[in-house]
């Protein structure tokens, strides 16, 4: 009787070790991905995917991109249509980095599961955005002259935001995968801070134009506040935040 519970023991251990085996023999449940797409928008992507079951799947991604002028930053100014020039030769010269994490889980809705097939993924993005060079131009007057100065500002933003990706992922052979994201729209809030240091104090008819010209700045969905004394400037931005994830993704599965 002892020998009977001793075996029965045993084969209990091991038979859950015995299936789990077969099931990630008969299935690749490790992804390792890199983003084509984002290789074109100046920054580089990869992403490690773990299957937890047939239908059910966890994935974290970072993103990063070293210093570079704004990507599309002459459709950025087509669409926006400015009024004012300012913002346009903000965008013209200051340049950003910037990195993201991304943790999602997958929900896979096709038959055949384990990473493969179309997926709903709800998201969480953090993101952060090193900004400089971001040159601002105000008027003082300088024995009763009018003359104009500009002052350079840097700084970073972070934005924390959740959304849902449609997507779809194959095999392409034994090792290799496919993944489309779709579509991927998400939203959620951001804050920062851009500071900067006059050459030279800045007069008090300076500093009330300087101010005026920040805060009147057209720059989407985000409100910046400026506090502008003689020898230093802070602009704080605040505000909703959104973005979009698509692209082609090639990656190997083991």
């Amino acid at each position: 009787m002892k020998k009977l519970l001793l075996l029965t023991g045993l084969l209990l251990l091991i038979t859950p070790g015995v299936f789990a085996q077969k099931a990630s023999e008969q299935h690749q449940m490790n992804f390792v991905k890199v983003n084509l797409t984002s290789l074109f928008l100046k920054n580089y992507g990869i992403q490690y995917e773990r299957v937890l079951s047939k239908r059910v799947s966890a994935a974290i991604g970072f993103r990063f991109m070293p210093y570079t002028t704004i990507p599309f930053k002459d459709k950025i100014i087509d669409m926006a249509n400015f009024e004012d020039q300012e913002p346009i030769n903000i965008l013209n010269h200051a340049q950003m980095a910037n990195y993201a994490i991304t943790p999602e889980i997958r929900f896979y809705l096709g038959k055949k599961g384990y990473g493969r097939g179309f997926y709903i993924a709800p998201y969480y993005r953090y993101a952060t955005y090193d900004v400089n060079n971001v040159d601002i131009t105000f008027e003082v007057e300088e024995d009763g002259v009018p003359s104009e100065k500009s002052i350079k500002l840097a700084g970073n933003i972070a934005s924390h935001t959740g959304g849902i990706m449609f997507g779809a992922q194959w095999a392409l052979g034994k090792f290799v995968s496919l993944d489309w994201w779709i579509l991927g729209p998400a939203y959620g809030v951001s804050s920062g801070l851009l500071d900067g240091i006059p050459s030279e104090p800045i007069p008090a008819d300076g500093q009330a134009d300087l101010k005026q010209e920040i805060e009147n700045l057209d720059i989407p969905m985000v409100k910046q506040t400026a506090t502008v004394t003689a020898n230093s400037v802070k602009v704080d931005i605040t505000g909703p935040w959104a973005g979009i994830r698509s692209g082609i993704i090639i990656g190997i599965k083991f």
